[in-house]
């Protein structure tokens, strides 16, 4: 069969390319045609184009770049007529996804939706037009299922990818060492701009802790060029590329982006300090619109404070300071951690092993193509 995926997103080039892997056992000739990343593209698709050209966050980088995407959904819509694939499927990214959702429901191509967009976050409206233009609806968050319960929509809950993807990580026990120092990990996101906003605040919290070494995870997508400058001045300050799982297994703490990171680093069991930082004005206009309590995933499902949040003017050295000191030294609070940690991981393993949940669905629907 012929698939078409789109992943708009670091995040989603991961969990892409674990769905790939994994539609390839079930239909192993089949043709994936792809937008995302070098993670999908290795595990066999062909890749149209990289996230590394589609990913603006925020209000005001949205409206600043709105002729580069919509150049983009032009194109997109382009290939898919060319490829004439028998399901398309996406991923998340719900500013781009959404609306190739609705043009593919109305060129007649079925469409399956691989973890949810979140709108039970903001702009809960747009389940009205999920429910119309999307076939099948695959969530990885426990609390999704009761949601869109109210909304009279039947999802597929396979539990959280990223669980199945970091077991296999740690049982392969392949780490090479980092430093002859205790870690402090820093994961300032894959974003040029979120970076440029948080890394040197977390950066200068290594002049605070020398005794520590501290290890900037690179993004995929972003030069070494970038970095050398941000990280120029500091002494106990290194780097890593595509090395960000490894780092985790060996960080006393981490400093996190919020997004997935946060949850990757709970579920390697390494206590965190989420932190977040952007356009003030796209921040202010996101406050007034999003409901819900939290900006971090682990927060937001196990919907209480499990982890600090650093946003905006939060984020500073002093807070910083702060926060990871707590974490370095006080045991009550590792204690606890390390508790709601185990919850979470159990929580999110309910489904099963997701990736491989999720490919039989998306190989089923696809085999079912008349609507």
């Amino acid at each position: 069969m012929k698939y078409y995926i789109i992943a708009g997103e670091a995040s989603g080039d991961l969990h892409g390319s674990n769905l790939i892997k994994e539609m390839r056992i079930l239909d192993p000739d089949s043709q994936i045609r792809c937008w995302g990343g070098d993670m999908m593209q290795a595990a066999g698709a062909d890749l149209v184009k990289h996230y590394k050209d589609l990913a603006f966050m925020g209000f005001v980088e949205v409206i600043s770049n709105l002729g580069t995407i919509l150049k983009n959904l032009r194109f997109c819509k382009e290939d898919i007529l060319a490829h004439k694939p028998d399901l398309l499927i996406l991923i998340d990214y719900p500013g781009f996804n959404l609306r190739i959702a609705k043009w593919a429901k109305e060129q007649g191509i079925k469409v399956v939706f691989y973890i949810s967009p979140q709108v039970w976050a903001w702009k809960e409206g747009r389940v009205n037009a999920i429910k119309k233009t999307v076939d099948k609806m695959i969530v990885i968050l426990p609390f999704e299922t009761a949601f869109y319960e109210r909304w009279n929509y039947k999802v597929e809950y396979v539990g959280h990818p990223l669980v199945q993807v970091i077991d296999e990580y740690l049982s392969t026990g392949a780490h090479k060492k980092l430093s002859d120092r205790p870690i402090i990990a820093l994961l300032p996101g894959s974003r040029k701009q979120e970076i440029l906003k948080k890394l040197p605040i977390m950066l200068q919290l290594s002049a605070e802790f020398p005794s520590y070494q501290f290890i900037v995870a690179k993004a995929p997508g972003m030069e070494d060029a970038f970095y050398e400058s941000l990280l120029q001045p500091y002494g106990n300050v290194s780097a890593v590329r595509n090395d960000t799982y490894n780092l985790l297994t060996q960080s006393a703490a981490a400093l996190v982006t919020s997004g997935t990171a946060t949850l990757e680093t709970a579920l390697f069991g390494v206590p965190e300090v989420v932190c977040y930082k952007g356009n003030p004005v796209s921040y202010m206009i996101a406050r007034k619109l999003i409901k819900v309590k939290y900006i971090s995933l682990v927060n937001l499902i196990m919907d209480k404070e499990v982890v600090k949040e650093l946003i905006q003017d939060d984020l500073n050295v002093g807070n910083l300071k702060k926060e990871l000191s707590l974490l370095l030294n006080d045991p009550l609070k590792k204690e606890q951690l390390s508790s709601d940690y185990q919850a979470l991981k159990n929580l999110l393993s309910q489904g099963g092993r997701a990736s491989s949940k999720a490919a039989k669905i998306v190989v089923e629907e696809g085999r079912h193509k008349d609507h």
